[in-house]
């Protein structure tokens, strides 16, 4: 019967004529018993680094480490099928498909648990983008401040005491999940970037920074580094640029790849990622999320989310932009325990009227901490300078000073570090759906930091 809604939806879509299109399933497998991996051998699926960090926090390497089995998805892909992605902490592989009756194919399966249809598109063709750095410009005015346009933003969370103390995230390692980066490799701004490196889940065949510019701009936030023009939050950290988005549609499987680009953040030994991305609405409006599904578990990104952080990561998430719509509440993954859900406040420290609110289901505080989303200054794909607004912006303005206080604080683990953040809020002894703990007064998260110092 679980497999029944998907020949269902299949039908429908022959009655409407998508066929000739390409089909992305979700399989989500029973166990890992024919796994080609070992508890005692982390090393063959984790990066050092990533083995450092859980050996420091003092957490256990588990079974949701271990790789998906490839034997079972051997056993489910044939002719008409291709390996896109896999999610070891959620057990699933997708797969892309051409063949309509694959759900029924590998029903009978016994380490198949449950087939869920996640996407369908067709190929696009997209222009070569051969005269997209001729855009860019090559000078900016100067202001009288360090931080050039930047300065509202990072002096409202006191992250320039952070900075005059040396700490701009040297050594730390940021994930940006984002839909693209658009010109970010012919900027000047991002010149002395420290990049690790890039990847692509949506079309690893693509060049990421010919994609969509929401991950420029978000990036901006943190990276950008010309004093008396822009500085980021974290100038001196280094970057994995991961995109996860599909600026085309809106669909279940964009989930998919951003579970996949979380973990590949997890196994390169990540300290911190930012995502500025969230769901609760698709295409196909049967699979909308609704207020019940808003326990940090309903969603696979949220569900991959609060992993993250239990293998030791921070993960800085917008709240979401929906506080004026019909939704007004958190988009996931903001509703995942143990994450900094940011919303946005102007440069007085007021409510943007677009910020979502909390709280989850369960009762927990949403969002956590707010930054400054509105007319904050982000680079746009000329290498301009410009002020957009958005929890988008906010959260990697604050993301940013998180890596720089676990740089100054090394000895706290993920989880300390959040909530010293959230200590420092100018709510935290009264946080409410609207503010969640307030605007945080870095410094004074250090200070307590230090307190904990053994």
């Amino acid at each position: 019967m679980r497999y029944l809604w998907a020949f269902v939806l299949l039908l429908l879509m022959e009655d409407a004529g998508v066929f000739g299109k390409t089909f992305r399933y979700r399989i989500r497998f029973a166990d890992k018993k024919q796994t080609e991996y070992a508890l005692d051998c982390p090393e063959d699926y984790l990066s050092p680094r990533a083995i450092e960090r859980r050996r420091k926090q003092g957490l256990a390497i588990d079974s949701t480490d271990l790789p998906v089995c490839m034997s079972y998805i051997r056993g489910v892909c044939g002719e008409n099928e291709r390996l896109l992605a896999t999610s070891k902490w959620n057990n699933t592989a997708l797969i892309l498909s051409a063949d309509s009756f694959f759900c029924s194919r590998i029903a009978a399966f016994p380490f198949v648990k449950e087939v869920k249809l996640v996407g369908v598109s067709s190929e696009k063709s997209r222009s070569a983008g051969e005269d997209r750095k001729d855009i860019v410009v090559k000078k900016w005015e100067k202001t009288d401040d360090y931080y050039g346009s930047a300065e509202k933003q990072i002096r409202m969370l006191h992250g320039d005491s952070l900075h005059e103390a040396g700490f701009r995230g040297k050594e730390m390692q940021i994930a940006v999940i984002d839909a693209g980066f658009y010109n970010v490799d012919a900027i000047k701004l991002f010149r002395n970037m420290r990049l690790l490196g890039t990847r692509d889940f949506v079309n690893p065949d693509s060049d990421i920074y010919e994609e969509y510019s929401h991950g420029l701009k978000v990036l901006s936030c943190m990276a950008a580094c010309r004093p008396r023009v822009m500085v980021g939050t974290a100038p001196d950290a280094s970057y994995w640029l991961l995109r996860s988005e599909d600026n085309d549609t809106e669909q279940l499987v964009e989930e998919d790849y951003w579970a996949a680009a979380i973990e590949f953040a997890d196994s390169a030994g990540v300290d911190v990622v930012n995502t500025s991305l969230g769901y609760y609405a698709f295409d196909d409006a049967s699979c909308n999320y609704s207020y019940s599904d808003l326990d940090g578990l309903t969603s696979l990104m949220s569900f991959s989310a609060s992993r993250a952080v239990d293998k030791g990561m921070i993960v800085v998430c917008s709240a979401g932009n929906e506080g004026d719509t019909f939704w007004k509440k958190i988009t996931p993954p903001a509703d995942a325990d143990g994450v900094l859900a940011v919303g946005a406040v102007d440069s007085e420290g007021k409510n943007a009227v677009f910020s979502s609110v909390g709280n989850t289901l369960d009762g927990r505080i949403k969002p956590d901490v707010m930054a400054m989303g509105v007319l904050s200054a982000v680079v746009d794909v000329d290498g301009r300078l410009i002020q957009a607004n958005g929890t988008s912006y906010a959260s990697p303005i604050l993301c940013g000073l998180v890596a720089c206080l676990w740089q100054a604080c090394p000895w706290l683990s993920a989880k300390q570090v959040v909530d010293v953040v959230r200590r420092s809020g100018d709510r935290a002894d009264c946080p409410d759906n609207i503010f969640g703990y307030g605007i945080p007064d870095m410094w004074k998260a250090y200070r307590l930091g230090l307190e904990l110092k053994e």
